[in-house]
């Protein structure tokens, strides 16, 4: 068990560290590389990585709170059951990570690439994804009311059973998923069948 607190670091190479079960606290991790690095049931509270490498890093069961990974890669990185709330992932890569039961909980996780991610059954109420890339998601029963979809890409994501009642959907390309099983409220119903050329009114 270690703890760092108030600490800054800047291109240090942290590849195939031995990190488990630590607590960061406000600390700052500029262009780091964590490839392959051990962070398993690692805490952070308030911190900042940015440019961070996590390329097959382990972070399962690892929590985050109030901390932002901005622009950080995590291809190939496992987080099972890895738990971010209210975390800044902006720009982020998620290439092949390993995201089976994750819990995320609010925070904005716009532009960030989750194409191909398995997110079934995730309860991702009032997140912020604008712009990122759902494509060929697995997101059937998602519960995404409230969220930010704003320009989501969402081709060929499967959404059967999910709820997006209240989302923001401006910008969404109704034809390029199937939206059969899928919850909407008045307006979104109304926007999809706009974009098929439906007259409503």
């Amino acid at each position: 068990m270690y703890q760092q607190i108030d600490q800054k670091y800047a291109e240090k190479d942290f590849s195939n560290a031995e990190l488990r079960e630590g607590e960061l606290h406000n600390c700052i991790f500029t262009r780091c590389s964590f490839r392959g690095a051990q962070l398993e049931e690692v805490l952070t509270t308030h911190c900042q990585f940015v440019d961070c490498d996590f390329t097959e890093a382990s972070l399962q069961t690892s929590s985050h709170k109030d901390s932002a990974f901005t622009n950080c890669l995590f291809g190939r990185a496992n987080l099972f059951v890895a738990t971010f709330e209210d975390c800044k992932m902006i720009g982020s890569d998620f290439t092949s990570a390993q995201l089976g039961g994750i819990t995320i909980k609010g925070g904005d996780w716009s532009y960030t690439n989750l194409r191909h991610t398995h997110l079934k059954k995730q309860h991702l109420r009032n997140i912020r994804f604008a712009e990122a890339d759902l494509s060929e998601c697995n997101l059937e029963k998602v519960d995404l009311r409230d969220a930010d979809l704003t320009r989501v890409n969402l081709r060929k994501a499967r959404l059967h059973g999910a709820d997006l009642r209240g989302a923001k959907l401006d910008g969404i390309d109704f034809k390029s998923f199937d939206i059969k099983g899928v919850r909407l409220d008045f307006a979104q119903a109304i926007a999809f069948a706009s974009s098929y050329g439906a007259r409503v009114g």
